[in-house]
């Protein structure tokens, strides 16, 4: 089984790639089961994001549970993902949407209010 520090670097990978915008390379690091399916794992996901980031990282049996934080336009996911070794990589092989919660995008008019009282 990779060590922790691969399971790590690997999910910091994924997260980099999703940042980017690189589908493809994320769906690389899905286990072939989950690529058949790629579309319903991508859909939990808030694409385009801004900003992905381990949330958190924990041993669990035979792999590793690492939660994202995902952070889109209008919305902030936590996405759990479960990493296990197949054929010696790394591999998500589980993913499950945790929570969403909305952000809120500051209104244009908010913005000129603002500057008006600045400049009163």
């Amino acid at each position: 089984m990779p060590d922790e520090q691969a399971i790590r670097d690997e999910a910091q990978s994924f997260c980099d790639a999703l940042a980017a915008g690189d589908v493809d390379q994320a769906i690389g690091a899905l286990s072939p089961e989950l690529r058949r399916n790629a579309g319903e794992v991508l859909a939990l996901l808030p694409l385009p994001a801004s900003e992905v980031a381990i949330e958190s990282f924990e041993r669990s049996g035979a792999g590793y549970n690492v939660v994202l934080r995902l952070v889109g336009d209008s919305n902030e996911d936590l996405v759990q993902t479960r990493w296990k070794d197949r054929d010696g990589r790394p591999t998500v092989v589980e993913a499950s949407h945790l929570s969403r919660t909305e952000r809120e995008a500051p209104a244009e008019d908010d913005l000129a209010e603002t500057t008006l009282d600045e400049s009163a």
